[in-house]
């Protein structure tokens, strides 16, 4: 299994609002060298390109919109592309790997659009960025993005926008609470964004060497819910979602807690990575144990791998992630496995002894005064040999907490 977060991507995502109901006027076309704009539809777009249409202009999806964005509608994305000077091939990949649909030649776009694609194609030509880097920073930033903005309008708006005792609909609160809500949250953002920016690079800048801050050796692990499916014929949806949610919040904070970072979660699983393997021990062991306390949650199991992982937005790749899925696939219900890369660094790092010979053995050498008794906080304890699909003959190792 590699980490690709498969369902992660943006969906379809609008600068131009989706407004049901309202087809694109004749001569909308799209040009043939492929236009990007903003709308999954398009519709909306067309609409407000209109100054005929009447009163569907001042509609509350156009108004937050303008709220939101801080400016109206001026440009197609030709005028868009003319005005920042960029070419429209560029700017179609920029907004395509934003997660922004085809629009047509609808006036869609603001002066935000028209500065970010100014901005972008600055550092391109000024040789910070490479156009591909340039276009990995608009989709890395889109995906996340997105999928923040749906939570934050699914999770959270949704909720404080019930309609309320005074007789208002949710369309009547709604604006004035993203109005008050609006800069507080973008403050917060920015804040949160500055301090993962700051500890990526801190780690970035602790590489060895250059070569290190791509593909660098990693604890890797997945926790996985046992018997999730059986679970998803059972539940309600309601309940299901309420399960997952709590199984995902108490994964990210066990992960922060313990010097971990969670890379990405999948509903009944989560992908966590730590640069010691004693730290990914804790979380692994901590995972479970949390998890068992739990009468609401299933049980759990753990899988985790120690090498070399490439890393690409934000995401883990290779060989090391593919056998920390695979453990995690064949571990029991309630335990952590490991494999030997994972179970010989615990041993070179003093945290683990790689055989209970060895601990008699540290123990008898600290009796004749040959050296202090060692504090091992694991226990490792091999398992049968077992082929692995793609790749080979495994030998795991069952991790516990020493006694």
């Amino acid at each position: 299994m590699t980490a690709d977060d498969s369902g992660a991507g943006p969906r379809e995502a609008d600068i131009a609002p989706r407004e049901t109901g309202a087809a694109p006027r004749e001569g909308d076309s799209a040009p043939a060298d492929g236009t990007a704009g903003a709308d999954s539809t398009g519709d909306g777009a067309a609409r407000a390109d209109s100054a005929d249409d009447g009163p569907d202009d001042d509609t509350i999806a156009i108004r937050l919109e303008q709220l939101i964005l801080g400016s109206d509608r001026r440009y197609t994305p030709f005028q868009a592309a003319r005005s920042a000077g960029v070419s429209m091939e560029l700017a179609s990949r920029f907004w395509r790997a934003m997660g922004f649909a085809d629009i047509g030649q609808v006036k869609a776009l603001t002066e935000a659009d028209v500065l970010a694609l100014r901005r972008l194609a600055g550092l391109v030509e000024a040789g910070l960025l490479s156009e591909a880097m340039a276009v990995q920073v608009a989709r890395s930033t889109g995906q996340t993005t997105a999928r923040l903005a749906d939570w934050q309008i699914d999770s959270f708006l949704e909720g404080l926008t019930e309609p309320q005792d005074s007789g208002l609909t949710r369309t009547e609160i709604t604006y004035p609470l993203v109005e008050l809500l609006l800069p507080e949250l973008e403050e917060f953002l920015v804040y949160v964004w500055r301090r993962q920016l700051a500890a990526a690079t801190g780690r970035v800048v602790q590489a060895q060497d250059d070569a290190e801050m791509v593909d660098r050796r990693l604890a890797v692990g997945f926790a996985d819910l046992v018997g999730f499916t059986r679970l998803t014929r059972r539940l309600e949806e309601e309940e299901l979602g309420e399960l997952v949610e709590a199984f995902e919040t108490t994964a990210a904070d066990l992960v922060a807690a313990h010097g971990g970072r969670l890379i990405k979660t999948l509903g009944d699983e989560v992908l966590f990575a730590a640069d010691d393997a004693g730290t990914a021990a804790e979380i692994g062991l901590r995972l479970i144990e949390t998890m068992a306390n739990d009468e609401t949650m299933p049980e759990l199991r753990v899988g985790i791998a120690f090498g070399t992982v490439t890393t690409r937005m934000g995401d883990v790749f290779g060989t090391t992630v593919n056998l920390a899925s695979r453990l995690t696939s064949i571990a029991p219900k309630d335990t952590v496995l490991v494999d030997e890369a994972f179970a010989e660094e615990l041993g070179r790092t003093g945290e683990a002894p790689v055989s209970e010979a060895d601990a008699k053995a540290a123990a008898a050498a600290a009796e004749d005064g040959a050296g202090p008794l060692p504090e091992y906080r694991f226990a490792l304890q091999p398992m049968w040999q077992r082929p692995v699909r793609g790749l080979g003959v495994v030998e795991p190792w069952l991790l516990s907490r020493r006694g």
